[in-house]
């Protein structure tokens, strides 16, 4: 079913509607992330989206978009290195790196990238396969 080098590939977007729903259920109000002013003073185009908001995406991916849903997340691993804002799109991609057979686990590379084809997040991901 899988295979070491696959690539697969998501489009997501920072949505108002995104964005208003991890407001509603985090609660994380930090001016940086919702004061346009605050964070514009800081350096920043405008207001920085939550980091979580693309772990958000990520579990989408693995509980979603992969050809099976027998799937559980056993560790993550995500660096933050570019700002995401408001309305922007990102372009995931995840390849398998690692196979483990005998404990039926895959090791993902991921990446988010910007429009602009600037790298916003990047980690590993792995997740075992439940059959």
């Amino acid at each position: 079913m899988f295979n070491l080098n696959d690539k697969f590939r998501q489009e997501f977007s920072v949505s108002e509607n995104v964005y208003n729903g991890f407001l509603a259920v985090f609660q994380d109000n930090n001016p940086l992330h919702t004061d346009n002013a605050f964070a514009q003073a800081r350096g920043f185009k405008g207001k920085v989206m939550h980091g979580n908001i693309l772990n958000g995406f990520l579990s989408y991916f693995i509980g979603e978009c992969l050809p099976t849903k027998d799937v559980i997340i056993h560790k993550q691993e995500i660096q933050f290195k570019n700002p995401v804002y408001l309305n922007d799109t990102v372009f995931f991609e995840a390849v398998i790196c690692d196979i483990y057979e005998s404990v039926k686990a895959l090791e993902f590379k991921f990446t988010f990238k910007n429009a602009e084809g600037v790298v916003v997040a990047k980690g590993k991901i792995q997740i075992g396969i439940l059959v």
